[in-house]
């Protein structure tokens, strides 16, 4: 149990406020009251002597090697024969970010290293997720006998057996959680790997891209050891860390370890545009600034989402490996487009699927379906669902053909991949895997109801745990003057934030309320004033209609408040200045 914040035992939402790091993780050392980052650090579990290392991570410190995991060397062996013999190589990618990148990382590396590759990424309505014995001896039979699947593959056991059969090699880069049996590819890459040797194992939050990077390394170690490199120039791998950061960050990734190392660089790499895809996007995006971590998650990554979402699903992979500006800058427009579509598609499907929650209000996991859903938001819906309910939740779109598509994302805690991965062995699923995080199934509207009981009784006690250790983490207290430019630099150094290192919450007052208004879809704005004179932004999305914004909506010049959230810079004015990102609130008197 960690010590209460505040005094806050009960917030306006309910919870206790708690501090990131406890007075016993202290074990009664002291701080310097300027060592921000290394409080930081300390409260992300990172131990005293490894805090030199975490403050700017590098590759050299924290890349594990290749082979390590297996079938790694059987792999960059088969893939360097290849090389060798410029064999036709096609890389099969899922039709989402991670995908994306992954595919565009291996097939602008064989691409610098004269193999003729070229890449293939299904239809999300057409041909659904990862390959089909169909479309892998569809490409053999075009031409290309070696094909490596990235961010899929792990559960294609027919798919892949009827390629073999057809004589097409098939090599898996993959990190979806693998079953007891592996499927009849030449080589599994997989860091969960049920046989994966323990070292290996510890990169299980690795990203499918950041797989792929690795089998890079090997592909390249294993050319410079028979002398490829003697004649020509070595290509530069690291220059294609821009496309691992994106995957792992738009994947929602721990970023912790090697990924947060691979993310750190990998926005250095960004921020040069070298890629001109990339470039494009950001221009699309309006991104002028060096990217940040929240740049990646919230702004590429939806536009690249896009195109597999409600679009053409190849058009992230073209835009990553085009050397063509225009060709970039149309691509990259069309997707921007394709992402206002997909906004307002997804606001219409997350209104439905809300309602439709009521019927399982009790449910430890929310599970709802209905026909008409778009099965290209329902993964983002899916996320929505569990914001709002604090639960795993799932969403099913129902075809004409009495077949579902769904998509589930988790809560800290709670595996949602192994229990989606245990419906399907238990016959409830035509097909179905992810990870702890996300999951996606395949389910006959006669099975939804099996499924939900299935699920909320393999999961409730995991999550009543997550949800009986629900409180707000605290790392720090500000005066209202302290939320400035000022903070939002200082903390910089400690980032990348996202998934598995969480940007630092402060805590803030006592203010009271001088203005208060709803502004956007259902965003709660605030302007409040603190005892210090100082004047500041506060804004909660998504807020408006629920317990906080109402509340703060009616305690206008009325009770002081603590405020809690994480301050972020504001550039819409003509000075610096900084705002609130609210995420709970508590009366102060």
């Amino acid at each position: 149990m960690t010590d209460t914040a505040l005094g806050i035992a009960q917030s306006i939402l309910g919870q206790p406020w708690r501090w990131r790091r406890t007075s016993a993780q202290m074990g009664g050392e002291s701080l310097a009251p300027d060592d921000l980052v290394t409080q930081l650090l300390l409260a992300r579990g990172v131990p005293r002597d490894d805090i030199e290392r975490q403050r700017a991570p590098t590759l050299r410190a924290f890349m594990p090697d290749p082979s390590l995991f297996r079938d790694m060397d059987a792999a960059a062996a088969r893939l360097a024969d290849a090389v060798e013999a410029r064999e036709a190589v096609t890389v099969f990618g899922d039709y989402d970010v991670d995908g994306a990148t992954s595919a565009a990382l291996l097939v602008r590396l064989l691409r610098a290293l004269d193999v003729p590759v070229g890449a293939y990424i299904p239809d999300r309505l057409m041909e659904g997720y990862g390959p089909s014995g169909a479309a892998l001896v569809r490409i053999g039979a075009a031409g290309s006998r070696l094909v490596v699947t990235v961010d899929c593959g792990a559960q294609a056991f027919d798919a892949i057996a009827e390629a073999k059969a057809a004589g097409v090699e098939v090599i898996v880069v993959d990190h979806h959680q693998c079953a007891t049996t592996l499927p009849q590819a030449f080589a599994v890459v997989n860091p969960n790997r049920l046989d994966e040797a323990p070292d290996a194992a510890l990169h299980g939050n690795l990203a499918a891209v950041g797989v792929a990077f690795l089998l890079g390394a090997a592909l390249l170690r294993t050319l410079r050891a028979r002398g490829f490199f003697g004649s020509r120039p070595e290509p530069a791998l690291i220059d294609l860390l821009d496309l691992v950061a994106l995957g792992t960050v738009a994947d929602v990734a721990r970023l912790t370890g090697f990924n947060r190392a691979l993310v750190t660089q990998g926005l250095k790499v960004m921020a040069r545009r070298g890629n001109i895809g990339l470039a494009a996007l950001m221009d699309a995006a309006r991104l002028t600034k060096p990217p940040t971590a929240s740049d990646m998650g919230f702004a590429l990554g939806p536009r690249i989402n896009a195109g597999g979402r409600v679009g053409k699903s190849d058009l992230g992979v073209r835009l990553l490996t085009t050397s063509d500006p225009q060709e970039a800058a149309d691509i990259a427009q069309e997707l921007n487009h394709l992402n206002d579509e997909r906004r307002a598609i997804e606001a219409a499907v997350l209104d439905q699927a809300i309602e439709a929650s009521i019927a399982c209000a009790n449910a430890p996991v929310a599970l709802v379906a209905a026909s008409g859903w778009h099965p290209g938001v329902i993964g983002i819906v899916a996320g929505r669902l569990k914001e709002r309910l604090h639960r795993p939740a799932i969403v099913v779109a129902l075809g004409d053909d009495g077949i579902g598509k769904g998509s589930g994302r988790s809560i800290a805690g709670v595996d949602l991949g192994a229990a989606v991965l245990a419906a399907k062995e238990t016959g409830l699923l035509v097909a179905g895997g992810g990870h702890a995080m996300a999951a996606g199934l395949t389910v006959a509207a006669d099975r939804i109801d099996a499924l939900g009981a299935f699920l909320s009784d393999r999961l409730a006690a995991d999550v009543e745990r997550a949800s009986g250790d629900k409180a707000l983490l605290i790392d720090a207290v500000l005066a209202p003057r302290g939320i400035s430019p000022l903070w939002c630099e200082a903390i910089d150094s400690a980032g990348p934030y996202g998934a598995g290192w969480p940007a630092p919450r402060v805590a803030t007052g006592p203010v009271r309320i001088v203005e208060a208004g709803i502004v956007g879809t259902d965003h709660l704005r605030l302007i409040v004033a603190g005892d210090d004179g100082a004047r500041f932004k506060a804004i909660a999305f998504r807020s408006a209609e629920g317990l906080l914004g109402q509340t703060l909506l009616h305690a206008r010049g009325g009770r002081k408040l603590w405020l809690a959230g994480r301050a972020k810079r504001d550039d819409w004015g003509s000075r610096p200045a900084a705002e609130l990102h609210l995420e709970d609130a508590a009366w102060a008197d």
